[in-house]
């Protein structure tokens, strides 16, 4: 479906660009139902809304003229949360309008504000910015608003979000009533629609898609992950994705540092994106991407808001976001321009009931699975060492000459492995990963990764709460609650480092400074070998003689069964510790007078 009738300047620049079919969101802004009119417009992230009101505000500005006058006072203003969001919206209304001849000034934080007020006396047409850094331009009367035509707040809900709400009533009430006020936001919650009230005038409505939806373009999926292995389940995603570009979301400036680095220790090309770095800093880090130098952008929400990457196949939330609207902005990253796209939640067992909420506030019904194993990643990449273009390229004589000499001197078999080594050696290694167990959709009925094991038939359960697994033999960990030891991650260790199932595991007694296990008797000795040498410290070792003294300290099925008075003196028994000695302890309570034992 074409356009339908704008003004021929912006109609050259969207043909220029080959734009042939309008979005929904630019095809609704464009109908003569939305002329002049103020427009309150709910469309997802990505859905083409910096063109759609490029669009509803062009005709607005022309005027009827095939060009813009000279620059002067500003005759647009257009409001972003971020500095990266609204440099993209400069580039694109820049395209746009260059047949318009229109002046556009950035005005942003994190930049000269002194530059910017140079060009702003220069003269624009429209002006772009940031709340905090517009204000301040007004305060200051180096931004002048008096001429404005058009309002457009761009991601309001975001802007609310991140507390610019006094900034943006400020602003607002500095511009002309008789402006047009363009409101844009991926949702509408409750203070977006009483800033409308009271800014806006009949403004009319557009609701692009069905908002209760996912888009479209996008695959949600949620991966069950130990909490101990997330660094491991975004380096195998990664592996396995392949993607160009994929960007990764954590929730804090720490955990950003945290994982940067650590993807950069494995080989990966790695940026990082936190409200920490510059401007330039920034730039730099997204530039890296786009040129293909880095595929992997870690970043905090606020810091990749409005960020429109190339290619950008994968989103990873490798911690949970805290609301429904984030986890909408993060997969936004996506799927973009009718590109398809990918979004992936790594849920710990201790996050499935948030996860769950999170997706059903969404409208989200994903695919859940395990993390994609080690086995599977190798498996792939000798799939794709098969497809290399390498094989399908013509050899040159230089090309023919060496593969000569190599036969004359290796065999082939010697050729090929050494080829399949210099192949793996330019890949990150992937990670042995644990799956915590099977999953459920709301169609299958199965049981969550929470939730507990079905007994099989004759089962019991022991005192614990694990279930009783018959034969078995004990194993003997040095470390205790002392170590904060705790069965949330001690049974993935376990399963992991010992290359067994959480059925082979029955009991778990943590003590003061040691750790018993019991392990079922037909996997003992695989555990047992697999568990020697690590990297993580923790000895393993077999204890002789059966079962340790039965007893009521803490184990993986629940809490201390004993006061912790109780637990301590509990705790020496076990550890073969002898009972404290020495005279009691008292205090006086002044000369002559008797005293009492604490």
């Amino acid at each position: 479906m074409a356009f339908p009738p704008i003004h021929p300047a912006l109609a050259r620049a969207l043909d220029a660009r080959e734009y042939r079919d309008p979005t929904p969101v630019q095809r609704s802004v464009a109908e003569a139902a939305a002329a002049d009119r103020d427009l309150l417009v709910s469309a997802q992230t990505g859905s083409g809304k910096t063109v759609a009101y490029g669009i509803a505000m062009g005709e607005t500005l022309l005027a009827g003229r095939d060009t813009l006058p000279e620059a002067g006072d500003p005759l647009a203003l257009v409001i972003a949360p971020t500095r990266e969001l609204a440099l993209q919206v400069s580039d694109e209304l820049a395209w746009l309008f260059a047949e318009a001849g229109a002046r556009i000034v950035t005005c942003v934080g994190g930049m000269d504000a002194r530059t910017e007020q140079r060009a702003l006396a220069r003269g624009a047409h429209l002006v772009v910015g940031t709340p905090g850094r517009l204000r301040d331009h007004l305060e200051r009367g180096n931004l002048r608003s008096q001429d404005l035509r058009v309002v457009v707040l761009d991601e309001a809900d975001e802007m609310l979000n991140l507390g610019f709400r006094e900034d943006l009533e400020f602003i607002l009430e500095a511009t002309p009533a008789e402006r047009r006020t363009l409101l844009f936001s991926a949702t509408l919650p409750k203070p977006i629609v009483a800033l409308t009230r009271r800014y806006q005038s009949n403004a009319m409505r557009i609701e692009v898609a069905n908002q209760s939806s996912s888009h479209s373009d996008i695959e949600y999926r949620a991966i069950r992950v130990a909490p101990t292995e997330i660094e491991h389940a975004v380096v195998n995603l990664l592996r396995q994705a392949e993607s160009p570009t994929a960007i990764v979301f954590c929730n804090t400036r720490e955990q950003v540092r945290h994982l940067h680095t650590g993807l950069l220790d494995r080989g990966f090309g790695a940026v990082s994106l936190s409200g920490e770095l510059g401007q330039a800093e920034r730039n730099q880090a997204l530039q890296a991407l786009r040129d293909v130098r880095s595929r992997v952008c870690v970043a905090t929400d606020v810091a990749a808001r409005g960020i429109d990457l190339p290619n950008l196949g994968l989103v990873i939330h490798a911690e949970l976001p805290n609301d429904a609207e984030t986890l909408q902005h993060r997969s936004g990253r996506t799927g973009r321009a009718g590109r398809k796209g990918v979004s992936v939640l790594l849920v710990p067992l201790s996050r499935r009931r948030k996860a769950d909420r999170l997706l059903t506030e969404a409208k989200i019904r994903p695919v859940w699975s395990a993390p994609p194993s080690a086995d599977e990643i190798r498996a792939l990449d000798r799939e794709r060492l098969l497809t290399d273009a390498l094989f399908s390229e013509e050899a040159g004589d230089d090309d023919l000459a060496t593969a000569g000499a190599l036969l004359e001197r290796f065999s082939a078999m010697d050729i090929a492995s050494a080829f399949a080594r210099l192949y793996r050696q330019k890949l990150p290694a992937p990670e042995d990963i644990y799956d915590p167990g099977p999953g459920r959709d709301d169609k299958s009925g199965r049981k969550t990764a929470g939730e507990a094991k079905p007994r099989r038939e004759g089962q019991k359960e022991d005192g614990g709460g694990r279930h009783a697994i018959g034969p078995a033999v004990w194993f003997h960990l040095d470390i205790g609650r002392r170590n904060n030891a705790d069965p949330k991650w001690l049974l993935p260790l376990l399963c992991r480092r010992g290359k067994v199932t959480r059925d082979d595991i029955g009991a778990i007694r943590i003590f003061d400074k040691e750790t018993k296990v019991e392990i079922r008797a037909d996997a003992a000795e695989r555990f047992g070998t697999a568990a020697q040498g690590s990297d993580d410290d923790i000895t393993v070792t077999r204890l002789e003689g059966g079962a340790p003294p039965a007893g009521r300290d803490r184990d993986e099925g629940g809490k201390a069964g004993r006061p912790p008075r109780a637990q301590k003196a509990f705790a020496r028994r076990n550890d073969g510790e002898a009972p404290r000695k020495g005279p009691k302890k008292f205090k006086g309570k002044g000369p002559g007078k008797p005293r009492r034992p604490e």
